[in-house]
Protein backbone atom coordinates (compact mmCIF):
# COMPACT_ATOMS: atom_id res chain seq x y z
CA UNK A 1 0.00 0.00 0.00
CA UNK A 2 2.84 2.37 0.88
CA UNK A 3 4.57 1.75 -2.46
CA UNK A 4 1.34 2.53 -4.36
CA UNK A 5 0.98 5.81 -2.49
CA UNK A 6 4.64 6.64 -3.14
CA UNK A 7 4.20 5.84 -6.82
CA UNK A 8 1.10 8.01 -7.07
CA UNK A 9 2.88 10.91 -5.39
CA UNK A 10 5.80 10.57 -7.80
CA UNK A 11 3.42 10.52 -10.77
CA UNK A 12 1.61 13.62 -9.56
CA UNK A 13 4.90 15.45 -9.11
CA UNK A 14 6.08 14.45 -12.59
CA UNK A 15 2.81 15.54 -14.18
CA UNK A 16 2.93 18.87 -12.38
CA UNK A 17 6.51 19.48 -13.46
CA UNK A 18 5.65 18.55 -17.02
CA UNK A 19 2.75 20.99 -17.12
CA UNK A 20 4.90 23.77 -15.71
CA UNK A 21 7.69 23.20 -18.22
CA UNK A 22 5.18 22.96 -21.09
CA UNK A 23 3.65 26.28 -20.08
CA UNK A 24 7.09 27.86 -19.85
CA UNK A 25 7.99 26.51 -23.29
CA UNK A 26 4.90 27.97 -24.96
CA UNK A 27 5.75 31.14 -26.79
CA UNK A 28 3.30 34.03 -27.09
CA UNK A 29 1.36 33.97 -30.32
CA UNK A 30 -0.97 36.33 -32.14
CA UNK A 31 -2.90 33.17 -33.06
CA UNK A 32 -3.42 31.51 -29.68
CA UNK A 33 -2.39 33.71 -26.76
CA UNK A 34 -5.25 35.66 -25.15
CA UNK A 35 -4.76 39.40 -24.95
CA UNK A 36 -4.98 39.19 -21.15
CA UNK A 37 -1.90 36.94 -21.11
CA UNK A 38 0.00 39.31 -23.40
CA UNK A 39 -0.83 42.22 -21.11
CA UNK A 40 0.14 40.28 -17.97
CA UNK A 41 3.69 39.68 -19.22
CA UNK A 42 5.81 42.87 -19.10
CA UNK A 43 7.82 41.91 -22.21
CA UNK A 44 4.79 41.19 -24.37
CA UNK A 45 2.88 44.15 -22.97
CA UNK A 46 5.75 46.35 -24.16
CA UNK A 47 5.29 44.88 -27.65
CA UNK A 48 1.58 45.77 -27.54
CA UNK A 49 2.41 49.28 -26.30
CA UNK A 50 4.75 49.72 -29.27
CA UNK A 51 2.76 47.98 -32.00
CA UNK A 52 -0.85 48.53 -30.85
CA UNK A 53 -0.88 51.44 -28.40
CA UNK A 54 -4.59 52.08 -28.91
CA UNK A 55 -5.39 48.54 -27.74
CA UNK A 56 -4.09 49.18 -24.23
CA UNK A 57 -6.32 52.22 -23.83
CA UNK A 58 -9.31 50.75 -25.66
CA UNK A 59 -12.52 51.37 -23.72
CA UNK A 60 -13.76 47.81 -24.32
CA UNK A 61 -10.47 46.09 -23.46
CA UNK A 62 -11.98 44.11 -20.59
CA UNK A 63 -14.52 42.59 -22.99
CA UNK A 64 -11.86 41.30 -25.41
CA UNK A 65 -9.11 40.19 -23.01
CA UNK A 66 -10.01 36.56 -23.65
CA UNK A 67 -9.61 36.99 -27.39
CA UNK A 68 -6.48 36.62 -29.48
CA UNK A 69 -5.05 39.28 -31.74
CA UNK A 70 -6.04 37.12 -34.71
CA UNK A 71 -9.65 37.09 -33.44
CA UNK A 72 -9.87 40.87 -33.15
CA UNK A 73 -8.23 41.30 -36.56
CA UNK A 74 -11.51 40.22 -38.14
CA UNK A 75 -12.97 43.60 -37.14
CA UNK A 76 -11.98 46.49 -39.43
CA UNK A 77 -11.67 48.97 -36.57
CA UNK A 78 -8.80 46.87 -35.15
CA UNK A 79 -6.64 47.89 -38.14
CA UNK A 80 -4.85 44.53 -38.01
CA UNK A 81 -4.06 42.86 -41.30
CA UNK A 82 -1.88 39.80 -41.89
CA UNK A 83 1.24 41.93 -42.38
CA UNK A 84 0.69 43.76 -39.08
CA UNK A 85 0.02 40.47 -37.26
CA UNK A 86 3.24 39.03 -38.71
CA UNK A 87 5.18 42.09 -37.53
CA UNK A 88 3.69 41.79 -34.04
CA UNK A 89 4.53 38.08 -33.96
CA UNK A 90 8.11 38.87 -34.91
CA UNK A 91 8.31 41.43 -32.10
CA UNK A 92 6.78 38.93 -29.63
CA UNK A 93 9.35 36.33 -30.66
CA UNK A 94 12.18 38.82 -30.13
CA UNK A 95 10.79 39.97 -26.78
CA UNK A 96 10.46 36.50 -25.31
CA UNK A 97 13.53 34.48 -26.09
CA UNK A 98 13.63 30.80 -25.05
CA UNK A 99 15.27 30.36 -21.67
CA UNK A 100 14.69 33.94 -20.59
Amino acid sequence: MKSIATGLCALILMLGAGAASAAAAMKPSVETTPIADLIANPATKAVLAKDLPKLLSYEGLDMIKGWTLRAISKYPQANLDDAKLAAIQSDLDAAVKPGS
